[in-house]
């Protein structure tokens, strides 16, 4: 049994064309000694700058990936592989990583992690990656993963009892569980389509890694993982 989880729409790209002129982004650029096209999007930094973006609302939010991938990573489930992780982008790129990975702690040093990735599509860039880009389009996680059932959680969903969306998953061998990776707004609708069930596991909006780590818990424990 293999739960697969997506970050879908997740705030995580480099700064776009459309703003590298920015004083804010050449600023930033400049001192960290890179080209503003290689530099993560990040709104702590870029908030002048990214006002004039298409959908700015849903973007520049690196840390929302790294605090959910710290914790999904930790998590008995991936340390026993009992899990597969994506992270679908806002820019519809699909990101896969590997349950051994060990992602850094500190900030800055996972910035930098990701701005490798976006620009040589692999980490590391030799050897066996351990976080790749496999291609771009959501549907591309249900034509890798195959999940027998997937569940979108969002506020707007019926609302659920974590244990009883932790029972629902494990009656499935690969069930597929989406959570969205942006600080505001809604999935675009097409991802609603891949949704069998939409739930909410509590009747306002939650950050990613506390919905993850709610519904995650739940399921490890439908599973028996903490028995002795």
């Amino acid at each position: 049994m293999t739960l697969i989880f997506a970050l879908a729409e997740a705030s995580l790209e480099l700064v776009p064309r459309e703003i590298w002129k920015h004083p804010a982004v050449k600023r930033n650029a400049e001192k960290r000694g890179k080209k503003p096209g290689e530099t993560l999007l990040d709104i702590s930094l870029h908030y002048a700058a990214m006002k004039g973006l298409q959908g700015w609302e849903k973007r520049g939010r690196p840390d929302i990936v790294h605090t959910t991938l710290l914790y999904l990573l930790g998590t008995p489930l991936c340390r026993r592989g009992l899990m597969r992780i994506y992270v679908h982008t806002v820019n519809d790129l699909v990101v896969e990583i590997k349950p051994e990975t060990r992602l850094p702690k500190n900030y800055p040093r996972f910035v930098g992690l990701m701005e490798q990735l976006l620009k040589a599509g692999r980490v590391p860039e030799e050897g066996e990656p351990l976080i790749r880009v496999i291609g771009s389009g959501f549907k591309l996680i249900i034509d890798e993963a195959k999940p027998s059932y997937t569940v979108l959680l969002t506020e707007k969903g019926r609302l659920v009892c974590p244990r009883e969306v932790a029972g629902l998953l494990i009656k499935h061998e690969k069930p597929l569980v989406i959570v969205g990776g942006f600080h505001r707004g809604d999935f675009s609708p097409y991802l609603y389509s891949f949704a069998n069930e939409t739930v909410s596991l509590y009747p306002e909006p939650l950050e990613a890694w506390i919905v993850s780590s709610i519904l995650l818990h739940a399921y490890e424990e439908a599973l028996g993982l903490y028995q002795t």
